[in-house]
């Protein structure tokens, strides 16, 4: 899939902040969990939930979703000698089935997984934490070989604080009947949903918000649960940036704040003007809202780099919108990418848009501005943020460009051309003879 973009153009009006990618398939893979039917309602229409719905409807489980809400029912056994293997492989996501399907099988074999294409992200802290529930894996080729021997762990140190590798964690002690502790956490927005879910089931996690975690688990879980997913603080990001790159005012509302603090903080040093409304809380009860508006600004560079951290830090999905914020700021940014080792790399195609980039290093790049963006055509890297940036900085850029193959885009962004129809951007679908 293609678009077509007549950028220059300022966009006006409101946009309110959907629903996550990474919250989407936590819960998904989460729903393994339930013996019972688990509800999830504004569940996002996005490539990755798709491959995730092929995985799970080809090992038995029934997925009834109508309009935004989607009912999961689990087979009685779980048989995965079906599993969809070409979905499986087009999603980093799968490795996060391991920690809910030990506690049904005590053999099974995974496709080894697939996703952005983000340098050397290894899979061996989920290993080095399943191992602690009594979980060895073994790799191939083509899969992950596991075989359960289950025990009790009271603590778990994680070899990183990642995302996944948490929820892998959590996964394996919700069902766990005793008390875990799970030591260098991640505290991500995708991690808190995973334990306000896994908290309306029943199971006790105290330090939500911490790198700290406390599990008492269950064992079993099932009861009929309904939850709402959360708002993405990347969707925030992507129309913030979008209304800096174009110069435009824009309401951005149900801003996940608590997620966007430090973002806010940084691009208000830099110059950028916006209002905030009061607080409010979100429909899962749990995560802070507010309503953004953004004014037309002069932005200036930051005199530090800039860099992502573990939450509370700046996001590192978020990080990748700063590249092509600084292209429109005055003076030379540093962007310091150290998670990933190719991602900076993906930033040096702002340059077939007219920014004057210097990557230093795989991981480091100077960004001098401000530069006047120019149309051209280009097609998407195979990772999601850094193919949205290119979206933004064809917004700003006068005349027609074309981003071919926005497929690493629909992975995580739901209806993204039509909400920015919306808004007044000329951005269409492109349609090839």
């Amino acid at each position: 899939m293609n678009v077509r973009i007549e950028g220059g153009k300022k966009l006006a009006g409101t946009i309110a902040t959907n629903t996550s990618k990474n919250g989407a398939v936590g819960l998904l893979c989460a729903s393994l969990l339930n013996k019972n039917t688990t509800t999830l309602k504004r569940v996002p229409r996005i490539e990755e939930v798709f491959r995730l719905i092929e995985v799970l409807q080809s090992i038995g489980v029934k997925i009834d979703w109508q309009d935004d809400t989607m009912v999961i029912t689990p087979p009685a056994t779980f048989d995965l000698s079906t599993i969809d293997q070409e979905a499986a492989r087009k999603t980093r996501s799968i490795v996060m089935f391991i920690g809910p399907l030990i506690h049904h099988l005590q053999k099974f074999s995974l496709p080894q997984s697939g996703g952005c294409k983000l340098g050397s992200r290894t899979v061996r802290p989920h290993f080095f934490a399943l191992e602690k529930f009594g979980v060895s894996i073994d790799t191939t080729d083509l899969s992950y070989e596991i075989s359960v021997a289950k025990t009790q762990p009271a603590e778990i140190i994680l070899y990183e604080s990642g995302d996944t590798v948490t929820e892998n964690a959590l996964f394996a002690a919700a069902l766990t009947p005793s008390t875990t502790i799970i030591k260098y956490a991640s505290a991500n927005y995708m991690v808190q949903e995973i334990c306000t879910f896994l908290q309306a089931c029943g199971i006790k996690i105290d330090g939500v918000g911490t790198t700290t975690l406390t599990v008492t688990g269950l064992s079993e879980i099932n009861t009929p649960i309904t939850y709402t997913l959360a708002e993405d603080p990347t969707d925030s990001m992507f129309f913030i940036t979008a209304a800096i790159v174009t110069g435009s005012e824009l309401t951005i509302t149900r801003c996940p704040i608590e997620f966007l603090e430090l973002e806010l903080l940084v691009l208000e040093k830099m110059g950028l003007h916006f209002t905030q409304s009061e607080p409010y809380m979100g429909e899962n009860g749990q995560v802070k809202l507010v309503d953004l508006t953004l004014k037309e600004s002069r932005l200036v560079a930051p005199p530090e780099k800039i860099h992502s951290r573990p939450y509370p830090g700046i996001n590192a999905d978020n990080l990748p919108f700063f590249a092509v914020i600084a292209t429109q700021a005055i003076g030379q940014t540093l962007i310091h990418d150290w998670m990933y080792e190719k991602r900076a790399i993906y930033f040096t195609e702002l340059e077939k848009l007219g920014a004057d980039t210097v990557l230093a290093d795989p991981h480091r790049i100077y960004i001098t501005g401000p530069t006047k963006l120019r149309a051209t055509e280009l097609i998407c890297p195979p990772a999601l943020r850094p193919a949205t940036i290119l979206l933004i900085a064809m917004l700003g850029a006068e005349g027609t460009s074309i981003l071919r193959n926005i497929y690493s885009i629909n992975r995580g962004y739901e209806n993204l051309v039509e909400r920015l129809q919306s808004l007044g951007a000329r951005i269409d679908y492109l349609e090839e003879v």
